[in-house]
């Protein structure tokens, strides 16, 4: 049996396209459609088997769309809001919306700015925990979601058909699905996604700007390379990120300040317990999200 008849995927970079070839591949979708503001991206797209066919013109697709079908809004973060707008606009009863952001406070926030009760009641919100430093329709990859978490932000106004179609079609793609509150998926997010990539970002451009800078990389071990590998995530979509989970993020860049200025006293007091101990507890930790990771898809 087919989960829904349409699936409109809007923005076609990585997300958006792994997730549009994932579920076009599964059969259970009788039609995924594609929307981009690129004519290239389009074209790529359907060379590509990633949809079965395209739109350029987002309210065209809108309007072939009924009751039990699905928008998943793939666009980056901070331009996902003029999207909500112009579904808010041309949505017709009944259809689902969904999103791939990583941020969800400020979506929540606009959708209930621009949706009538109707539309919020078929709102899922949602966040892959996919990615990869490649970006574009060219890095689709159906398998991207195999074995990755999906947090799911459902609103109090949102019905359990909607959540379960979403949930259906996110696990069709291979993706151990789970719940939380809005609030709670961007604080989290905050602490294991946002601020490793404020890190890895600010250690290479504070690196890249020594006076020494090319013996520094030129004998970085590959502990350096596997730490900032995230540098090389596309800086606008890391942008817009920040920018939109602010408040949290700052938050945690403050107890980690805390965490970095008690390392330092540690260290200047040479307080070599305080140091060890620090180092078993996060070794400790580091272990035991290994064997959590290890163990998702049990």
């Amino acid at each position: 049996m087919k989960l829904t008849n349409r699936v409109l995927v809007v923005g076609l970079g990585l997300i958006g396209s792994s997730f549009a070839q994932a579920i076009k591949h599964t059969g259970l979708v009788g039609e995924v459609i594609g929307v981009s503001r690129s004519p290239s991206t389009l074209f790529k797209a359907l060379d590509m088997g990633v949809v079965d066919r395209c739109e350029e013109q987002l309210s065209t697709a809108l309007a072939q769309l009924s009751a039990g079908d699905v928008v998943m809004i793939a666009t980056p973060t901070l331009t996902v809001k003029s999207i909500l707008q112009q579904c808010g606009d041309a949505l017709r009863r009944g259809v689902v919306v969904t999103d791939g952001a990583s941020v969800k406070g400020n979506i929540e926030q606009d959708a209930r700015s621009m949706f009538p009760a109707e539309h919020l009641r078929h709102l899922v919100l949602g966040h892959p925990i996919a990615g990869s430093e490649k970006s574009g329709v060219e890095a689709a990859n159906p398998k991207l979601y195999i074995n990755h978490r999906v947090i799911l932000t459902p609103l109090p106004e949102t019905d359990a058909e909607s959540l379960e179609l979403v949930t259906k079609l996110w696990q069709a793609c291979g993706a151990v699905v789970n719940a939380m509150s809005v609030q709670e998926h961007d604080l989290v997010l905050a602490a294991t996604s946002h601020l490793p990539h404020v890190l890895a970002f600010a250690l290479v451009d504070a690196l890249s700007q020594q006076k020494e800078n090319h013996d520094i990389f030129k004998y970085a071990a590959g502990g350096f390379k596997d730490f900032t590998r995230i540098a090389s995530s596309d800086p606008m979509m890391w942008h817009d990120i920040l920018l939109a989970n602010s408040d949290a993020v700052l938050e945690r860049m403050d107890q980690l300040q805390q965490q970095l200025e008690w390392m330092r006293k540690a260290i200047l007091a040479k307080d070599s317990d305080a140091i060890l101990s620090s180092f078993k507890r996060a070794n400790a930790a580091r272990e035991h999200f290994l064997n959590l990771y290890q163990n998702l898809g049990a």
